[in-house]
């Protein structure tokens, strides 16, 4: 490993092919790199569910993690001298009010003042997420998404962050990606809290919406501006021509794609999904719509990936299955289909933000390297990186109003269920040492946009 060779491969195209005020920046979560176990901060969620035998890949959890804590400044130095121009991470829930409601930890709200002042020491432009899935556990122990009090408790928390960073920050967004937090986490089971249940489902995918109209309400009487919503796209094609595939297809989008996104900019959800959720529902969630549909100022998407979907022939709702795509894939077996993202960009731009500025908050590839090692080769991340920028250029060439692109992520960290495996970073991390160590990628990037 010591003796390999950085690659050779170029990005395909530089600073200059973009507008003057397009940023390109990088992004992380709390829970995956800063370590649970610093500076006060409480168990979350995601530390019980971890220390359940088969939850995650080895009962890895973030305890440690990449010890951003620690190391936030080595850190903000990478991605200076990588030439981003801005870094999204996001604030611990856990770690600046350990038990959810209440007491505050000064120690966590120093760090994140700490992390927020050095980027802007260093010329980076903070994006501040407010929750990336991270729930104190004394909250889900009260229900957690299924409770609609915690949309008073999550604007309690956004009125403390934003008391203390909102003044310097250059945006923020409530949630990351709210699928992901309901579907994939109440009626999958894959993720914290790890439920399989519809009704828990339906009240988690409303409550979170309505915790983020009340953010926002929060973060506006506060005087802050540059408010978004980011959300997970993943493209829906039928698995084959049949009629059943093509309205299985129809509905898996609506689930992923249009629920989230309809109630935010059209107080409205999709007809095809209701059939299926209404009956679970909260009761008279049709009143909030004006709460959730508070006016943002931005839309940030996230966009990997993917997914052939047929019907898995049974009449129970949503009826939905899928089967494995002919493309090339990342290491956790996502396709890789770079069309996607210029479809969501212009499509969620014609449908409902409507001339809104378009962030893309995230995209990138899980790739299996090495553990250990000084020098890490990543041509795949490369090209990944090229595909995916060319749809950009493409959205932005047929008129959509594209403003950032984000690299998921500055560095390998914490997979959730997958454990630390699969690495999605930039930089390359050994976890017995903390070492870091840019990649191929880090440096191809710092060429084509280095300031």
């Amino acid at each position: 490993m010591a003796n390999a060779q950085i690659s050779r491969e170029k990005l395909q195209f530089t600073r200059d092919d973009f507008p003057d005020d397009f940023e390109f920046g990088t992004a992380t979560s709390s829970y995956q790199i800063e370590g649970s176990s610093y500076g006060g901060c409480g168990s979350s969620h995601w530390d019980t569910f971890a220390a359940t035998p088969g939850n995650t890949k080895n009962t890895e959890n973030g305890s440690i993690a990449c010890d951003h804590y620690h190391k936030w400044a080595e850190d903000l130095d990478l991605i200076r001298d990588c030439g981003l121009d801005s870094y999204r991470f996001s604030v611990s829930w856990a770690r600046v009010m350990p038990e959810g409601r209440g007491k505050v930890n000064a120690e966590g709200l120093d760090f994140y003042e700490r992390l927020v002042d050095g980027m802007l020491e260093r010329g980076i432009n903070p994006y501040m997420t407010l929750y990336h899935w991270e729930l104190p556990s004394e909250l889900s122990d009260m229900g957690g998404w299924q409770n609609r009090d915690i949309a008073d408790w999550f604007a309690d928390f956004t009125e403390v962050v934003a008391n203390r960073i909102g003044d310097r920050v250059k945006a923020s967004a409530t949630f990351n990606e709210p699928w992901c937090i309901s579907w994939l986490s109440h009626f999958l089971g894959h993720h914290a809290p790890g439920l399989r249940d519809i009704r828990a489902t339906a009240n988690a995918m409303h409550h979170i919406l309505l915790a983020h109209g009340r953010s926002v309400g929060v973060m506006r009487g506060l005087g802050m501006k540059n408010i978004g919503a980011v959300m997970n796209f993943e493209f829906s094609q039928p698995a084959d021509e049949s009629p059943e595939s093509a309205a299985a297809a129809k509905l898996y989008d609506g689930i992923y794609n249009r629920w989230f996104l309809g109630g935010v900019f059209n107080k409205a959800y999709p007809e095809d999904v209701l059939a299926g959720l209404e009956p679970y529902m909260p009761k008279n969630y049709e009143k909030d719509f004006d709460i959730i549909g508070a006016p943002v100022d931005w839309l940030g998407i996230n966009y990997y990936t993917r997914k052939l979907v047929k019907s898995d022939g049974t009449t129970t709702f949503p009826g939905v299955d899928s089967v494995e795509g002919p493309l090339a894939k990342t290491a956790l077996g996502w396709e890789i289909y770079p069309e996607g993202l210029h479809h969501f960009i212009t499509w969620a731009d014609k449908n409902y933000s409507k001339g809104l500025p378009i962030h893309v908050t995230e995209n990138g590839m899980a790739s299996m390297e090495p553990t250990t090692g000084t020098i890490v080769d990543d041509p795949d991340r490369i090209a990944f990186i090229d595909q995916h920028v060319t749809q950009i250029q493409r959205a932005i060439a047929d008129g959509a109003p594209v403003k950032s692109y984000f690299i998921w992520s500055l560095m390998d960290n914490f997979e959730w269920a997958e454990g630390y495996d699969p690495r999605f970073g930039l930089v390359h991390v050994d976890f017995e040492t903390l070492k870091r160590t840019p990649k191929a990628s880090w440096h191809a990037l710092k060429e084509a946009i280095g300031k």
